[in-house]
C-alpha cells in the first residue's frame, strides 16, 4: 500500500519537477549567453561603468528577454526592403568563408525547411513499416525526394523520419513508396506525444478526411 502510494505521488509531481528543470536549464543557458555578450562591452567601458553590468548579470532572465527582443527586432528589420537586401549580402558573405559555408548552407536549409511556413515538413504524421514488413512504427513526412536520388525512384515517393522513443531528435531517414505510407488524422503535436510515451499517450481517434489514408497493406502469406 505505501509503494502504491509512493508512486502514485511520483506520478503527479514528476512532470512538473521535470518542466521547472528544463527550464531552469534554459533560462541559466540563456542568462549564460548574455553574460558572455556584457563582457564584450565590459573591457572598453569605463571602470564606472562596470558596476552597471554587473548588476544586469545579476537579474534572472534578463537574458531570455533580451534575446526575445532581439529575435523580434531582427524580423522585424529582415521584413523590409533594405533589411532583405542586407540579409542577402550577409549570406554572400558566408558562402565565400571556407569550411564555415559547408556548415552554414547545411543549417540554413535544414532551419528554412522545418521553420518555413509554406514548407511541409513535419506537416503530416504517417505510420510506416519499419524495421521490417509488419512491424509498424510512427514517421513524419520531411517532403519527397529530389535531385539524383529522385531520377532512381520511379513513381510517387516521399521522404520520412522516424523518430526514437523516447528521445525523438534521433531517428532515421527513408525514402518511400508513397503507397505503402499511411495518412494518419493526428496532429504532430499528438504523435510526438505517443511517440514519447512509448504508446501510453494516445490521442483520441477520429474519422480520416475523405482519401487522405491508404488501405493498409495486407501481411505477407506464411
Amino acid at each position: 500500500m505505501i509503494k502504491k502510494y509512493l508512486l502514485t505521488g511520483l506520478l503527479v509531481w514528476m512532470p512538473l519537477a521535470v518542466t521547472v528543470w528544463v527550464l531552469g536549464w534554459l533560462l541559466g543557458l540563456m542568462d549564460g549567453v548574455f553574460s558572455w555578450l556584457l563582457s564584450g562591452p565590459q573591457a572598453v567601458l569605463p571602470q564606472s561603468a562596470h558596476a552597471t553590468i554587473e548588476r544586469l548579470r545579476r537579474i534572472p532572465g534578463l537574458g531570455v528577454l533580451t534575446l526575445g527582443v532581439w529575435l523580434f527586432l531582427t524580423g522585424l528589420f529582415v521584413t523590409n526592403i533594405f533589411g532583405q537586401w542586407w540579409l542577402r549580402q550577409w549570406h554572400r558573405v558566408m558562402q565565400r568563408i571556407p569550411i564555415v559555408r559547408s556548415v552554414y548552407s547545411s543549417v540554413k536549409q535544414v532551419s528554412d525547411t522545418l521553420f518555413s511556413s509554406s514548407g511541409n515538413a513535419f506537416r503530416e504524421a504517417v505510420l510506416v513499416q519499419y524495421p521490417r514488413q509488419g512491424s509498424w512504427t510512427i514517421a513524419f513526412v520531411t517532403g519527397k525526394p529530389s535531385g539524383e536520388v529522385a531520377q532512381h525512384l520511379p513513381g510517387a515517393w516521399v521522404s520520412v523520419y522516424v523518430p526514437t522513443t523516447p528521445n525523438p531528435t534521433s531517428g532515421f531517414f527513408l525514402m518511400m513508396p508513397r503507397a505503402d505510407v499511411v495518412a494518419l488524422a493526428m496532429s504532430v503535436d499528438e504523435a510526438l506525444k505517443y511517440i514519447i510515451s512509448m504508446g501510453v499517450v494516445a490521442p483520441a481517434a477520429r474519422p480520416l478526411p475523405a482519401g487522405a489514408a491508404a488501405p493498409l497493406p495486407d501481411a505477407p502469406a506464411g
